[in-house]
């Protein structure tokens, strides 16, 4: 399901950002251009980072921004972006691994969730994919 669903415009690979909101802005860039969230879940994502700490940050250099399926999210999706330069979250947390869930309900998602879970448990994927600089790269290694 995850390569099904990372498609060539889905994945992104940037030198940086400037702060973690500017991250997840253009790391759901892919999503909506493709009509898969509005703006507002953007919104709702910063908002929920902001209001929770970096709750996102599933392990050392890998976050998952996500937020509810009703702030904003019309099909089931998910982008990939990956970053050059870390992107800090506070002191101790920092990212170059991007994976932006959109959930359209509370259970279809849930294949793909383990999907990315048994993805993130092989560091010598992980550790692969912080170096991808292209599409190929990361497809290989699904």
């Amino acid at each position: 399901m995850l390569r099904s669903k990372l498609t060539d415009e889905m994945v992104q690979f940037i030198q940086g950002a400037k702060d973690w909101t500017e991250a997840i802005r253009v790391a759901s860039e892919p999503l909506l251009k493709q009509g898969y969230i509005e703006v507002r879940y953007v919104e709702a994502m910063i908002s929920n980072v902001k209001s929770f700490g970096p709750y996102i940050v599933l392990m050392p250099k890998v976050a998952m921004p996500h937020a509810r399926p009703e702030d904003g999210v019309n099909q089931m999706g998910i982008s990939l972006m990956i970053t050059e330069k870390s992107v800090s979250f506070d002191e101790e947390k920092s990212v170059n691994i991007f994976f932006v869930l959109a959930a359209d309900d509370e259970s279809s998602h849930l294949d793909l969730l383990k999907e990315i879970s048994e993805f993130l448990t092989n560091e010598e994927k992980v550790s692969a994919l912080l170096s991808a600089k292209k599409y190929e790269d990361v497809i290989k290694l699904l």
